[in-house]
């Protein structure tokens, strides 16, 4: 049976913030296997885990003193290690852009186009951890990437098939998320749906 580990108490973590380092380091041993589980079901891969998870540790060990509420430490790491998950992926799919658009970078973009750019990153990066963990997985090691499909499935104990269909599915649900929320910000701004122009 796997033991059950708990949040520190509020005490401890009071202590902590008043700059008890006992209290401290204790915080921070007891927060870790939450941290890492939160890490696991969160990053794309668990190398990606692992960074999130050292990532959040670190920011807590730092900064406990930050945290308003002593009840709202797994809240509070939940958030930060969504935040390092979601950096991860913004750095894979900026690095991939930049690795396809090098044949053709003479010139150099407008700011207008490398805010668009970077804005579009973002959208994307959301719309790949809200995958579920199978199919995020997949989708950053081949498509993001660029492994090999016989290597992805392997490292994910699947045959390639079964890779196959998976990456399917992801490419699937990343293309209906992401025209979900075009939709919804081309009707932020059009004006037969409510709202009307200003000059």
């Amino acid at each position: 049976m796997n033991p059950s580990f708990s949040w520190p108490d509020e005490r401890l973590i009071k202590a902590a913030q008043d700059g008890d380092v006992t209290s401290l380091t204790t915080v921070v041993m007891e927060s870790q296997p939450h941290v890492r589980k939160f890490a696991i079901s969160l990053c794309a891969s668990p190398q990606d885990a692992e960074d999130a998870a050292q990532e959040a540790l670190i920011i807590l060990y730092r900064k406990i003193g930050t945290l308003r509420a002593t009840g709202a430490l797994a809240a509070w790491m939940f958030r930060i290690v969504r935040n390092e998950c979601l950096r991860q992926v913004r750095l894979l799919v900026s690095r991939s852009d930049e690795t396809a658009a090098e044949p053709d970078a003479c010139a150099e973009p407008s700011a207008e186009e490398a805010v668009l750019r970077r804005l579009e990153a973002e959208r994307i990066a959301e719309a790949v951890s809200a995958l579920p963990r199978d199919q995020r997985q997949v989708l950053i090691m081949r498509d993001v990437q660029g492994l090999p499909g016989k290597v992805v499935a392997r490292s994910l104990g699947l045959s390639t098939p079964a890779m196959k269909s998976r990456l399917h599915r992801a490419r699937a649900a990343l293309r209906q998320s992401l025209a979900l929320t075009e939709q919804g910000s081309d009707r932020a701004v059009d004006p037969s749906v409510g709202g009307e122009l200003r000059p």
